[in-house]
């Protein structure tokens, strides 16, 4: 703890030099943007990204989007700029992005692309990587953005079946489907904790329904038998034993 004063003021002395020198080279950049023409600017922006540094050519594209809103360059413009705000982790920015586009552009011949993008950054929003990294299972979170992520990559399948976007959404699809329906099981098991069996019957119930083609079907059954068993409903019991049997035969809750 001693030597931890001692280190404070390193630190604190390092972050704010650190702050005042982004603050200068920001000061810099905006400088020499003024006296770029659109090409310039676009060009500069092409640079950071082929470098890598789309926080950079987010900062550029933006600049340029705003100085010359209706210019030549304007649409390709804006779709570099989605994907650098994506890339650049601004899931705020490029969702806005991404609609305005929509909006100003319904006919242009990228629209599936922006439909994409839509759904890759809401499909990402949901994740947690810090999770992920140590394995943490948190089915439980709220899916929101997935469900968002699935209408949008609906949407693009729907009226754009044949992007080439369309195949891998339809994998994104199958992948949020599992997620939706892990989070009803998940929902379901909490309430079998509280003995609430009726409401994770429905759960269950829901699952068999929505997504029957996911991986959580026969969690699904189960939960449906023991809740079933559970408020003494012995036919409900024994068809979901009956379907549980004919689809999943070593489930262990068929004896």
């Amino acid at each position: 703890m001693k030597s931890f004063r001692y280190m404070a003021p390193l630190v604190v002395g390092v972050m704010v030099s650190v702050a005042g020198c982004s603050s200068s080279d920001d000061a810099e950049e905006k400088a020499a943007m003024a006296n770029m023409g659109a090409q310039q600017m676009y060009q500069q922006a092409q640079q950071s990204m082929q470098s890598g540094n789309f926080s950079a050519a987010s900062n550029t594209l933006s600049a340029l989007d705003s100085r010359y809103p209706f210019g030549p360059l304007s649409h390709q413009v804006q779709l570099d700029l989605i994907y650098s705000y994506y890339k650049s982790g601004k899931i705020d920015e490029t969702i806005a992005t991404i609609d305005r586009f929509i909006r100003l552009n319904p006919n242009h011949s990228d629209i599936d692309y922006a439909f994409y993008m839509r759904g890759l950054v809401n499909m990402e929003a949901d994740s947690n990587l810090f999770q992920e990294l140590l394995n943490i299972d948190r089915t439980d979170r709220d899916p929101s953005k997935s469900r968002q992520a699935f209408d949008d990559f609906r949407r693009l399948i729907q009226q754009y079946p044949d992007s080439k976007y369309a195949a891998d959404a339809r994998k994104r699809m199958m992948f949020i489907k599992n997620r939706l329906a892990s989070y009803e099981i998940a929902i379901a098991k909490f309430y079998m904790r509280r003995e609430a069996y009726v409401a994770a019957a429905n759960r269950g119930r829901y699952v068999i329904e929505h997504f029957p083609d996911s991986d959580q079907v026969q969690r699904a059954l189960e939960i449906m038998v023991s809740s079933y068993e559970e408020l003494g409903l012995t036919e409900l019991r024994d068809n979901a034993i009956k379907t549980l049997k004919l689809n999943y035969p070593d489930s262990s809750f068929i004896s």
